[in-house]
């Protein structure tokens, strides 16, 4: 089933990329609205792991943009989390990052992590993120990697990942900036990459909001 769906994704990611070549040929066609910066949509659709696989060796980059109206198709289209039934991770991050501990702008960074404990919680304030991020609302962008949907049975959750977790000020007004982009009224809190890479990691986050 996993395999089916990160085809079908994989397959439905390049449908914008056609569309978009075809509507620069249209006449009159209204000039698209350019974004501040590039951004990325990737997904992990989780089959059962091969053995000796690295992790993140199923994480795939679908499709850059930067454009209102591609950002729109992409949604639309692919990454909407209602229309994953398995276990599943979408992104978004700015170009050029990869969404792995690993990367240089996220190997000294955080996340803030809220729970969603039903598919449209998760699709609303996935999509509030999205449309925050690419319309560059907050005063921390610079600051900010990008965000995760992670689609479990067990439970969803949004992480919005962080390049530096030591600064404490910094992420905590990102924290209350997500909280209110997201209308979230319980605690929110923020753990650093560091801790999660630990055989036996914290628990606890270090800040919250």
């Amino acid at each position: 089933m996993a395999e089916v769906e990160a085809a079908t994704v994989a397959a439905a990611a390049e449908t914008p990329a056609v569309a978009a070549t075809e509507a620069e040929g249209a006449p009159a066609a209204k000039a698209p609205h350019k974004l501040q910066r590039q951004w990325a949509f990737w997904y992990d659709i989780q089959s059962k792991p091969k053995p000796g696989a690295a992790w993140g060796s199923s994480l795939r980059k679908a499709y850059t943009f930067d454009t209102v109206e591609e950002f729109w198709s992409l949604y639309d289209q692919i990454f909407r989390p209602s229309k994953v039934t398995v276990n599943a991770d979408f992104h978004l991050f700015k170009a050029g990052v990869e969404p792995k501990w690993e990367d240089p702008e996220c190997a000294n960074g955080g996340k803030w992590t809220v729970p969603c404990s039903r598919k449209t919680t998760l699709e609303n304030m996935w999509l509030e993120t999205l449309m925050a991020l690419i319309g560059e609302q907050f005063d921390e962008s610079e600051e900010i990697c990008g965000v995760v949907a992670s689609i479990r049975q067990r439970g969803d959750k949004l992480a919005l990942w962080t390049r530096t977790a030591s600064n404490e000020a910094v992420q905590v007004n990102i924290g209350k900036k997500w909280k209110e982009i997201i209308d979230y009224n319980d605690k929110m809190v923020y753990s650093f990459h560091d801790d999660a890479k630990r055989e036996k990691p914290s628990r606890g986050g270090r800040y919250n909001v």
